[in-house]
């Protein structure tokens, strides 16, 4: 085996182990006991978890993206506006 594909070998073993040894250590292995002043709430719906998780980020995203719109219709810059100019011979 040539010393190149030795290298490659030994850092994707590397990483690999490396990879391994985070994914043991950020296991849920005391997750079953509780600790002091862990107080969970009720649970949410399937509608709930919907609306904040699904819901919610889309229409944060139409609303920014309305308001930069709007701020570039009523922006004085002139690239701002019709984006989709003809290309010119030069």
């Amino acid at each position: 085996m040539s010393n190149k594909v030795n290298k490659n070998a030994m850092r994707a073993g590397a990483i690999s182990a490396g990879t391994v040894l985070m994914l043991l250590m950020s296991s849920p292995a005391f997750a079953l006991t509780r600790d002091d002043g862990d107080d969970p709430g009720p649970g949410m719906s399937v509608i709930n978890t919907l609306g904040l998780y699904v819901a919610a980020p889309i229409v944060a995203f139409l609303a920014i993206a309305g308001l930069c719109m709007v701020a570039a219709r009523h922006s004085d810059n002139p690239h701002t506006h019709d984006t989709h100019h003809p290309r010119t011979s030069r």
